[in-house]
């Protein structure tokens, strides 16, 4: 019997997760062989009695400084101009902003050697700004500068998307809150928007970096493969795979592990998924 003005509790019942149907699990173990065998037969026919030779070459060493130094440069191209994009995209309204930002989605998809012909007709000799450009004595094809604007073309989506996501789901109480203080628009960007999406800022840097980084089709394509101006890592590969396959191999797994190193520093961030 329940005195009076108790309350009688019932036990509480854990929550059920739904069953997962049995019927996708063949599939999706398929899908991460697909994913995993490659990577795995990298790791397989490495060199690794050989490996530290090979990476030390100078040929290696000569790629690998011209690799860091595009694409840090890239990165740093992409911050510039992708910061302000993103903002743009994620707080103005302005007539043709889906194709704007389609636009900034494009070099994802693009396959390489047209991202390449499409900055040749940009700015190469006979591009649309060739004659303009080496007016003022500029030439970008074949150049390290042209290097580090493919790299820029195909990586800066990386930084500009995911930065516009965390700027559009940003809570504007903070912001708001510093405009009734008296703030101007650059201090609020400076001392509050910026602070509050640097996760993402973050994880969208690395991204960039590490597409920079492994960038191969555009390059070889607009500004080709020259020993110490535009050979970087992935043009390395390229011509090791055809007089030297172990060599190539050896490279593509330092590739393989900096981009791995990458993507597991970042434990999801960019893609709004946790560490689960």
């Amino acid at each position: 019997m329940t005195p009076p003005g108790s309350t009688t509790r019932t036990p509480s019942r854990a929550i059920a997760r739904p069953r997962q149907p049995a019927v996708l699990t063949a599939p999706a173990v398929l899908a991460v062989a697909l994913l995993a065998i490659p990577l795995l037969g990298v790791l397989a026919g490495a060199p690794w009695s050989e490996l530290p030779a090979r990476l030390g070459s100078a040929r290696v060493r000569e790629a690998l400084g011209l690799s860091l130094l595009v694409s840090g440069w890239a990165l740093l191209l992409s911050v510039l101009l992708g910061v302000p994009l993103a903002w743009v995209l994620a707080r103005a309204h302005f007539p043709g902003k889906p194709l704007i930002r389609s636009l900034v989605l494009l070099p994802l998809v693009l396959p390489p050697t047209v991202a390449g012909v499409a900055l040749l007709q940009g700015f190469g000799r006979s591009g649309l700004l060739g004659g303009p450009l080496e007016a003022i004595g500029v030439s970008l094809p074949f150049t390290t500068a042209g290097a580090v604007l493919a790299a820029a073309f195909v990586s800066m989506p990386f930084l500009v998307i995911t930065l516009e996501g965390a700027l559009a789901g940003l809570d504007s109480s903070l912001e708001e809150a510093a405009a009734s203080m008296g703030a101007g628009p650059l201090q609020i960007l400076r001392l509050v928007t910026l602070p509050l999406v640097l996760p993402s800022l973050t994880a969208g840097a690395a991204l960039t970096w590490a597409r920079a980084l492994g960038e191969f089709g555009a390059t070889l394509t607009f500004a080709g493969n020259l020993p110490g101006v535009t050979q970087t890592l992935p043009l390395q590969v390229y011509l090791l795979l055809q007089e030297d396959p172990a060599g190539a191999t050896a490279v593509s797994l330092l590739l393989v592990v900096i981009a791995a190193a990458v993507l597991l520093s970042l434990r999801g961030r960019w893609t709004g998924v946790g560490r689960g």
